[in-house]
């Protein structure tokens, strides 16, 4: 699943489980962290771009779902972010969850675009090759059923971030998590005159 349906999942989650801004972030970035394996894409582009080479992604390939698509990974990923958390076991618990929804929903929904282009998980990497998880029925990437549960989820984040009074934005600015759930505030009341005038009138 994309990066993003990884992160909303998890910010949901840190949402209904923490009461601090500080976990919440923890938490949620646990969810996106096995990805960082995928930073090699990074250097992938900037090898092309430098040698004018048409580019090939060898180490996007070479170490994506593998150096932190694990055990390994979520044992350093939990022990990094508990060390800035305020409640550290939950933060500790919960990020291990979070970590591990990533690993599921990529085994779910990670596909290429054949049948038979499945993106296993290595769990024990990159200390042990096995034990490797994989799903025949495993959905592509770009399928429907990642498209339909990522706008989900950012259907639910859009119709809760006003009740609470903080949204996904406050990962990055609180400032413009701010300014984000005021303009949302907006939309809702707006949209809340509208029905209640339209009420008015059939009544």
């Amino acid at each position: 699943m994309s990066p993003i349906t990884h992160f909303l999942g998890s910010w949901l989650i840190a949402c209904a489980t923490t009461n601090n801004t500080r976990d919440r972030k923890l938490i949620a970035l646990a969810g996106i962290m096995p990805d960082l394996d995928g930073l090699g894409m990074v250097v992938d582009i900037a090898h092309s771009l430098s040698r004018g080479q048409e580019n090939t992604f060898h180490y996007y390939q070479q170490y994506h779902h593998y150096l932190s698509h694990g055990w390994p990974g979520a044992l350093v990923a939990t022990g990094f972010l508990v060390c800035f958390g305020r409640e550290r076991w939950r933060v500790a618990l919960l990020c291990l969850l979070t970590f591990h929804l990533h690993l599921v929903c990529d085994l779910i929904g990670s596909r290429g675009p054949t049948s038979g282009d499945l993106w296993p998980i290595a769990y024990a990497e990159p200390l042990f090759r096995h034990p490797v998880f994989f799903w025949k029925g495993q959905w592509r990437l770009d399928g429907w059923q990642n498209r339909i549960i990522c706008l989900g989820l950012v259907l639910a984040e859009l119709f809760l971030a006003p009740r609470r009074g903080y949204s996904c934005v406050e990962v990055f600015s609180r400032r413009a998590d701010q300014v984000f759930v005021s303009v949302l505030r907006k939309w809702r009341a707006r949209v809340g005159r509208r029905e209640r005038g339209a009420w008015s009138v059939k009544r």
